[in-house]
């Protein structure tokens, strides 16, 4: 027997963007929200993969500009979007989990009239990312993850199991993170001003802007969003 509070969360339409920096959690969250509010995570990689899968026409196009190196155009994405959105799982809502990633993408969405009911950030800084990050080890065979600091291995450089060497990822290296670090600020970050700019804008159709200690416990950053939503 379904309660009520579930009930009410799988009728109620919740529409909404996740943001922060790479390693800020969102892929924890964005797996919780969308069980609670009973809604799909969209991915931008998702969609393209089942494109060119699917042999559509528009597949066809996203594999000839990937094939030749190139960047998929905001046009394609925002099409794929569309198209995605209008499937029966959407009706009560969905995640966008890595879109949008540039304002031009943010514009199209508020162009098309695909409608946004909130943007969470989840905010954590610069040395607190590079602190996560650049300390996970993992064990290559079974993928058993550890770090030197928050869960370290009962030996240092061992697994916990076996006894066998951990490694750092390529993409866990120090230079690596802020690389990406980089790439976000410059590219996705001004997503944050837009977004609340909108939000403190008086407009109707604007959606609400959360901010969250995103520094926090998962528990306690779960608890944060929910609140937050309702």
């Amino acid at each position: 027997m379904i309660g009520t509070s579930e009930r009410r969360r799988k009728e109620r339409a919740l529409r909404v963007i996740l943001l922060g920096g790479p390693g800020a959690g969102k892929g924890t969250q964005a797996s919780f929200m969308c069980r609670h509010y009973c809604i799909p995570q969209i991915s931008t990689g998702d969609m393209l993969r089942a494109a060119i899968n699917g042999g559509t026409e528009i597949g066809r196009r996203v594999k000839h500009v990937m094939d030749s190196g190139l960047l998929v155009s905001d046009e394609i994405i925002i099409t794929l979007v569309e198209d995605r959105l209008g499937k029966p799982d959407c009706r009560r809502g969905y995640l966008f989990d890595g879109f949008p990633r540039t304002i031009p993408q943010a514009r199209a969405l508020r162009d098309r009239a695909i409608v946004v009911d909130a943007v969470v950030e989840l905010l954590v800084d610069d040395v607190e990312i590079v602190r996560r990050m650049s300390g996970r080890r993992v064990h290559a065979q079974s993928g058993r993850t550890y770090h030197v600091e928050f869960n370290p291995p009962k030996l240092p450089g061992k697994d916990d199991i076996t006894g066998e060497d951990l490694v750092q990822r390529d993409d866990d290296r120090e230079a690596t993170v802020r690389k990406r670090l980089k790439v976000y600020h410059d590219q996705t970050e001004p997503l944050i001003a837009f977004y609340s700019d909108w939000s403190r804008s008086g407009d109707e159709n604007a959606p609400t802007y959360v901010r969250i200690d995103g520094k926090n416990s998962v528990g306690r950053i779960r608890d944060d969003i929910t609140a937050a939503l309702g």
